[in-house]
């Protein structure tokens, strides 16, 4: 029998199954490519939202403050949340601001230790009533420091601007500033020194008080002159934030600058602002590297009577850093054996971004805090004895001011 040439021939059922596994192949392929794809996307459009809300998270309404800038130029208004002293309450709370409760020296003037008449012990800070800058200061500090209020900013207890005087009240901090305890001997009757544990919670409590600063505050509020003897320590060694007679208001756009003459102390000044005037929150960051940097090393930010090289500990430390080898040689001695390893590198990972030349390469404060919590949670610490009468160290430090042509 002959059959019709448009009859096709029959397929033998192997061929089948072959075209139709490749088919089922080729859809499953194709599916499983389009889920990969898909979780790809998902996951990066996550990570994009976990950034955007951790640095521009939007704080509790109840714990934002805003500080208009027009309050800041109305120098005949003081808030009434502060106590009000006299100077004779102060004069009898210093026995006449007698040399032996001395603690302390700075650009403001000098500062004192003072016990109020219902027993509080407290810090006054009298201002050199020579400079007018110091004035300023003493509006600046009195302003912000009455509307601020966390446990990582010193308490401003009041002020006295009796006549001529103008002096500030704050809490008392036992254990001085970390400068001193930085610098130390450890000998006795000097401030103790500071293990690993210790000092990684310190650098996590001013973390917070920067970050209070840039973040719960609209617009954000720029310390100007964070150093390691602006960070002063409790009874616990918690730390708390001072000295806040150069802060500025910030810009309130992301990534905003204000134009301001350079102040601040040198060794801490970023590099952009000391060179334009540019005023930014990651400007603090810098500053806030240096002081890692310090608890780090155990080095002074300038140096010049070090070997070529390493008189600017930023200079010195920023290519040792990032290299395991050299990041445990540049390391306080002190602490020797009191770290792990995963950590150090960490933390100089941490710094080394803080202390990048380039603004813009360096992290928000929040990003930093978040760093630094799950480090300082496994770290243990041993108690650090406290010497309640150790002798300050008064060393004075003048923030250096350089016209950049702007204004204040």
């Amino acid at each position: 029998m002959v059959r019709n040439a448009s009859e096709s021939a029959p397929v033998p059922a192997e061929g089948v199954n072959s075209t139709a596994n490749s088919a089922v192949v080729v859809v499953v392929v194709a599916v499983v490519s389009s889920l990969a794809v898909l979780a790809l996307l998902v996951a990066i459009l996550y990570y994009c939202y976990i950034r955007q809300k951790v640095r521009h998270k939007p704080y509790p309404a109840k714990i934002r403050k805003r500080i208009p800038e027009q309050e800041l130029r109305m120098v005949n208004i003081i808030p009434p949340e502060a106590q009000v002293f006299t100077y004779k309450q102060l004069q009898f709370a210093t026995n006449n601001f007698s040399r032996v409760n001395v603690i302390g020296h700075g650009g403001f003037g000098s500062v004192y230790r003072g016990v109020l008449t219902d027993g509080r012990l407290v810090a006054i800070k009298q201002l050199d009533r020579e400079g007018k800058q110091g004035d300023r200061e003493f509006r600046v500090e009195v302003d912000m420091l009455s509307r601020l209020h966390s446990p990582y900013l010193l308490e401003l207890v009041g002020y006295c601007a009796d006549k001529d005087h103008r002096l500030l009240v704050y809490d008392y901090m036992p254990n001085g500033s970390l400068q001193e305890h930085l610098y130390s001997d450890g000998i006795s009757g000097n401030p103790p020194l500071l293990d690993w544990a210790t000092r990684l919670r310190i650098a996590l409590d001013a973390a917070r008080g920067l970050e209070y600063l840039h973040e719960c505050v609209t617009p954000p509020i720029i310390h100007r002159d964070f150093k390691s003897s602006n960070i002063l320590l409790d009874d616990n060694f918690h730390a708390k934030v001072s000295d806040f007679g150069l802060a500025k208001l910030g810009s309130a756009e992301i990534g905003g600058h204000v134009s301001t003459r350079v102040l601040g102390t040198y060794g801490y000044v970023a590099p952009e602002y000391a060179l334009t005037g540019h005023l930014t929150t990651k400007s603090d960051v810098y500053s806030y590297g240096v002081v890692l940097l310090e608890l780090l090393t155990g080095r002074v930010p300038v140096d010049m009577k070090r070997p070529p090289g390493q008189g600017v500990l930023v200079s010195w430390a920023l290519p040792r850093l990032t290299d395991r080898n050299k990041v445990k040689d540049m390391v306080d001695p002190m602490l020797e054996g009191q770290f792990a390893m995963k950590d150090l590198i960490q933390v100089a990972a941490i710094a080394a971004m803080c202390v990048q030349p380039a603004a813009d390469y360096r992290p928000f404060m929040t990003d930093v805090v978040q760093s630094l919590v799950p480090l300082v949670k496994h770290t243990s610490s041993a108690k650090v004895i406290m010497t309640p009468d150790f002798n300050h160290n008064i060393v004075t430090l003048k923030s250096s001011s350089i016209d950049s042509g702007a204004s204040n």
